[in-house]
């Protein structure tokens, strides 16, 4: 890539010079929520902004880093809201306008999400300050100091309310705690209480983050990361138990179906994963049919990492629609867990010396871990290091 192409490549990469990255959320993104701002959409209106709208505010070619880079665009972010709102109102009266600027933007859908996108600028001198709250959230002693932070907060204004709770809501380890909060304030534990509350943006916040623990579900493959996976997993049930737990939404209202649609997204991307289990287990463990004996590596990780799911998705089932698959996924693997580790011992037995078996003996012990316990692993070691030593013996 020519260097000036690698250079602009490199600017559209760091939109907001990073000022805007904890309300920045992964594609792919169907709901849409005002504190919240996709990748691309941040991307598509930086470019817009510093070679369209204020080439003379913004330096594209600049190779100002960190703290220099922030203050420059600081500096400049009042003037730039300011023509962009003169760009919007044009657009709004004038109908060719508005097409232009869909181009520029790069099309209708960008265009439609602007204002999101400049409001996390304008956000962006408060964000550190929102995440520092989260933090502090965390270490509140109680339930009555959560709400007395969570009225200090600006929610006369819902648009910055929107990016401050998005800020915030990336730190907070347990969500619950605001919702409860907020419903203590409310006055009920209702979704018509919270938008009568002005706790709008606290809830989408939640719903954001919720939406924002999918995409690592996609990966597939040997190289899959699945303890990103399974923390997603973890993160997905706090944030639903959130809402679901400690707020009666309306079936036919705002956010009923918005985390039911969520749960649904979230449970199909796991299901094949889970169905995957079985067929890894059998090949990880058992002897090669045809030719020499060898093992299937790439089966015995993806069958270790398929436990790791499976304990995930039992801890965090309540959260989930998956309740048929995980039963019956759970009782197959104990089947064949049991019986291919039975079988890998007695092989062991008779050929102690064997690498193979003896890494599926290994394999097969971390699997049962995960699956029946550390106490069920640990009879197991037992016996697997009674073979080494009685070979030692004899040997």
């Amino acid at each position: 890539m020519p260097p000036d192409l690698a250079a602009a490549e490199r600017f559209a990469r760091r939109p907001f010079f990073n000022t805007i990255d904890c309300l920045i959320v992964d594609d792919p993104v169907p709901y849409k929520f005002a504190g919240a701002v996709s990748r691309a959409e941040a991307e598509a209106v930086w470019v817009w902004l510093a070679r369209v709208l204020a080439p003379d505010l913004i330096d594209s070619e600049s190779t100002a880093e960190g703290t220099a880079a922030v203050a420059a665009l600081q500096a400049v972010t009042p003037m730039l809201l300011q023509r962009a709102a003169h760009v919007m109102q044009g657009a709004d009266a004038d109908r060719e306008a508005e097409r232009r600027l869909r181009g520029q933007l790069g099309g209708s859908e960008v265009w439609q999400r602007l204002p999101a996108v400049l409001n996390a600028l304008k956000c962006a001198p408060l964000l550190e300050k929102a995440r520092d709250f989260g933090r502090a959230v965390n270490a509140l002693p109680d339930d009555e100091a959560v709400a007395a932070a969570l009225q200090s907060l600006p929610w006369q204004d819902a648009d910055i309310a929107a990016g401050l709770m998005m800020a915030t809501m990336g730190e907070v380890i347990n969500p619950t705690r605001l919702i409860v909060a907020a419903t203590q304030i409310a006055g009920e534990a209702t979704e018509a209480a919270l938008l009568r509350g002005g706790f709008a943006p606290l809830v989408e916040a939640v719903l954001a983050r919720a939406q924002n623990t999918i995409p690592p579900l996609l990966q597939a493959g040997a190289f899959t990361d699945m303890d990103l996976i399974c923390r997603s997993i973890d993160r997905f049930h706090q944030l639903a138990r959130a809402l679901n737990g400690n707020v009666e939404l309306s079936r036919p209202g705002r956010w009923a179906p918005i985390i039911a649609a969520l749960t649904t997204a979230v449970s199909e991307r796991l299901a094949p994963k889970l169905r995957d289990l079985g067929p890894d287990v059998n090949h990880a463990l058992r002897r090669q049919r045809d030719g020499a004996d060898r093992l299937d590596g790439d089966s015995l990780l993806s069958a270790l990492g398929g436990f790791y799911l499976l304990a995930a998705v039992r801890d965090c089932r309540d959260s989930l629609a998956l309740n048929e698959l995980f039963e019956e996924t759970w009782i197959r693997t104990r089947q064949s867990l049991e019986m291919h580790l039975t079988r890998n011992l007695e092989a062991l037995r008779d050929n102690p010396g064997d690498p193979i078996v003896a890494a599926r003996v290994d394999g097969g012990i971390k699997m049962a871990e995960l699956r029946f316990g550390a106490d069920y692993a640990q009879v197991l070691r037992r016996a697997r290091d009674g073979v080494g030593a009685r070979s030692a013996a004899l040997g």
